[in-house]
């Protein structure tokens, strides 16, 4: 059979604010997102037998479970509606986005599958079906620049690319969303973001934004802090935050040769961390 090979990219909360608890026990949040070059690679193909083949490999494959995974659950809630029918997979998850750190590769995974899948339904019901999996997947679908508030459902697109030179720094912590989460006890305001006319006027906005998971992230592990400062004070960087529920820190620089000369730094000063110069796209 036939091997398709899928590039699954890294997401990235530029901001995060989060709005309410909900009822069912999840949170409304406001987002603005988008997506960079850093990616996993999916190697997928049909196969003559009765169960999906599915295995983990690449630099953080360990702790994830080859049974209870955002892939296996993807494709038995696809079964389960009956959108595919006796056909099964051999799945190949080259992991090069660190594993609980808040940069969506397995929500990124699970879109990636159901795009290759080409389900035929409604934008509508794919979005309801593919959210019962994460609630990133959905907008890893697409995977462009998007302003998510989903205490109203709502993903307004952007059709202009960011061009954002980022530095990412995974200080090989994994965070828990659900424990981030239960721990944050506050509730935030959401500013509608409508077009950015240039540069500036983003890096002008997402300066006066932040990650609300961040001080519950931080008081957990002080080192996130102490990094977060670290990236913070390089030269050319404009702002730095944890990404997601962490414990990922991105630091948003003015043009690549400063984010690479920040990555050397960080090397020399936290050698033990994973550290990678990335662009959106």
């Amino acid at each position: 059979m036939k091997n398709f090979k899928i590039k699954s990219y890294c997401k990235i909360n530029l901001s995060l604010r989060v709005l309410k608890k909900l009822k069912n026990g999840y949170h409304s949040i406001a987002s603005l997102i988008t997506f960079c070059d850093l990616h996993d690679i999916i190697t997928i193909s049909k196969i003559k037998d009765f169960k999906d083949k599915i295995n983990f490999s690449g630099p953080f494959k360990s702790g994830i479970d080859i049974k209870l995974n955002t892939i296996t659950k993807m494709l038995d809630l696809i079964r389960k509606k009956q959108l595919i029918e006796n056909q099964f997979f051999k799945i190949n998850i080259q992991k090069n986005i660190p594993h609980g750190s808040g940069l969506g590769g397995g929500s990124s995974n699970a879109a990636s599958l159901v795009n290759y899948l080409n389900l035929k339904i409604s934008k509508k019901k794919k979005l309801q079906i593919t959210s019962q999996v994460g609630s990133d997947v959905p907008v890893c679908l697409q995977r462009k620049n998007t302003f998510l508030k989903n205490s109203e459902k709502k993903m307004f697109r952007f059709k202009k690319r960011f061009n954002l030179d980022l530095l990412i720094v995974y200080p090989n912590l994994i965070c828990s969303t659900e424990k981030i989460y239960k721990n944050y006890k506050n509730k935030s305001s959401s500013r509608d973001i409508l077009h950015f006319s240039g540069k500036k006027k983003l890096f002008n906005f997402l300066k006066k934004e932040n990650n609300d998971l961040e001080d519950v992230v931080v008081k957990i592990y002080p080192r996130v802090g102490e990094l977060i400062k670290y990236i913070k004070s390089r030269k050319g960087c404009n702002f730095s935050r944890i990404t997601g529920s962490g414990s990922a820190c991105i630091g948003v620089f003015s043009n690549k040769k400063n984010a690479i000369y920040a990555k050397q730094l960080i090397n020399s000063k936290y050698p033990n961390y994973w550290c990678v110069v990335s662009k959106t796209i």
